[in-house]
C-alpha cells in the first residue's frame, strides 16, 4: 500500500463534518463539566481560605477591624466574582436564545395589560442593562410596542437580572432572592400601567418615531448549535467579567470598609425601621451612584450586617440599579424631561412603598 492511500480511502463525504462537530461538542461539554466541579469544590471552601489567610498566613488578630475587614474582602471578592462568572455564562447561553428582536416581536402587538406583564417577565430572563436603553427603547417603539408596555420591560431587564438574582440567592438565600424578585416585577408592571394610563407619548423624541427598526442577523435568529451556545457563553465571560471586575471589587472594598469600622448601631439608626425617613433618603441616595447588581450587592451586605432595615437596603439597591441618574441621562436621548421625571417619579415611588412594606412584614 502506498503512502496516502490509508487517507485517500478514509471515510468521507456529509457524515464526517456532523461527526468532528459532536465530537467539538463533546469536548467542551467534558471541560465545562470539570469547570463546574472545579468550581463548587473552590467556592465550597472559600470561608474556610479566607480565614486561614488572615488569622493564620498573616497572623492577624481575630475581632480586630481591619482583620474583620480584610476577611471580609478576602472572603467576599472570589465569591461574588465566582458567583458572577458562572451566571454571565448562563446568561451568555440564554442571549442566543432572547435577541432584541426576537423580544420586540414578542411583545409587538400584545393588549396592553397583557403585554405589561409579559414585558416584565421578560425582562427578568434576557441580559439587557442599562446601557442597552436608547437600542431597545428605538427598537420597541418603532415597531409598535405600546409605551407602558417598553417602561415595563426597560424597568424590568437591568433591576431583576439573572446576576441580581443568583447573586442574591448565594448570599442571602432563596427567600430574599424570590422577595426581590416579586416586588421588582410588581414595580415593572405597575409603573409601565402607570405610563401607559397616562397617554404621554407625546414626550417622546419626535426622531424616534421615524427610526425604523433594525433587523439585522444575531446570534439567536436561527437554529444556533449548542456547541456555538457555549461558545457564547465562554464569550460572554470574558467580555462581561472582563468589564465589570474592578467595579465588583470597588463594591467589596466599600462593604469590607463598612462591615470592619461602621459601629452597628449607626447604621442602625440611619437605615433601621425606626426612622421613618430611612427608605426615601435610601432611595435619594441611589439614584445618583452607578452600579451594577455585582457591584453593589457587597454593600448591601455589609449594610445588613450592620443592623440596616431589609426594606430599606432593598429600596437602596432597586434604585442604584434601577432608577440610576446615568440611565436617566441616557434615557435623556430619546425621551423628553416630562417623561423622565414622570417615569422617574412613579418607579420611585414604587420603590419606596416596597420598603416601607419589606419592614412593616419582616
Amino acid at each position: 500500500m502506498r503512502p496516502g492511500d490509508d487517507a485517500a480511502s478514509a471515510p468521507t463525504g456529509p457524515g464526517r463534518a456532523p461527526m468532528s462537530r459532536r465530537c467539538h461538542l463533546a469536548s467542551r461539554v467534558v471541560l465545562v463539566l470539570l469547570g463546574a466541579a472545579a468550581w463548587w469544590f473552590l467556592y465550597s471552601n472559600l470561608e474556610a481560605i479566607a480565614s486561614w489567610f488572615t488569622y493564620t498566613l498573616l497572623g492577624m488578630t481575630a475581632g480586630s477591624r481591619l482583620a474583620s475587614a480584610l476577611a471580609f474582602f478576602v472572603y467576599e471578592a472570589p465569591k461574588v466574582l465566582m458567583l458572577l462568572t458562572l451566571v454571565v455564562f448562563a446568561v451568555g447561553i440564554v442571549r442566543t436564545f432572547f435577541t432584541p428582536e426576537r423580544t420586540r416581536r414578542i411583545l409587538a402587538g400584545r393588549r396592553e395589560t397583557l403585554g405589561n406583564v409579559l414585558a416584565a417577565l421578560l425582562g427578568v430572563v434576557t441580559p439587557f442593562c442599562s446601557c442597552s436603553a436608547v437600542p431597545l427603547f428605538i427598537g420597541f417603539v418603532s415597531t409598535g410596542v405600546p409605551l407602558g408596555v417598553t417602561f415595563s420591560f426597560l424597568i424590568a431587564a437591568p433591576m431583576i437580572n439573572e446576576v441580581a438574582l443568583v447573586l442574591l440567592f448565594g448570599l442571602f438565600g432563596w427567600k430574599v432572592a424570590m422577595l426581590y424578585m416579586g416586588t421588582g416585577l410588581l414595580i415593572a408592571m405597575a409603573a409601565g400601567w402607570v405610563v401607559g394610563r397616562l397617554k404621554l407619548e407625546r414626550w417622546i423624541e419626535d426622531w424616534v418615531r421615524q427610526q425604523a427598526a433594525g433587523t439585522g442577523h444575531s446570534a439567536g435568529e436561527g437554529p444556533v448549535p449548542w456547541s456555538d451556545r457555549v461558545h457564547f457563553g465562554l464569550d460572554a465571560v470574558k467580555d462581561i467579567v472582563g468589564k465589570v471586575w474592578p467595579y465588583v471589587l470597588a463594591g467589596i472594598v466599600v462593604g469590607a470598609g463598612i462591615h470592619g469600622y461602621v459601629p452597628e448601631n449607626f447604621m442602625a439608626a440611619i437605615m433601621g425601621k425606626g426612622a421613618w425617613w430611612s427608605v426615601p433618603l435610601a432611595v435619594l441616595i441611589g439614584i445618583p451612584m452607578y452600579s451594577n447588581a455585582a457591584g453593589i450587592l457587597p454593600v448591601v451586605q455589609a449594610l445588613l450586617s450592620k443592623g440596616a432595615a431589609l426594606g430599606t437596603v432593598l429600596a437602596f439597591m432597586m434604585a442604584v440599579i434601577g432608577l440610576s441618574l446615568p440611565e436617566m441621562i441616557i434615557l435623556r436621548k430619546v425621551l423628553k424631561i416630562p417623561l423622565i421625571v414622570t417615569f422617574a417619579g412613579v418607579v420611585g415611588a414604587g420603590i419606596i412603598v416596597v420598603g416601607y412594606l419589606f419592614n412593616a412584614v419582616l
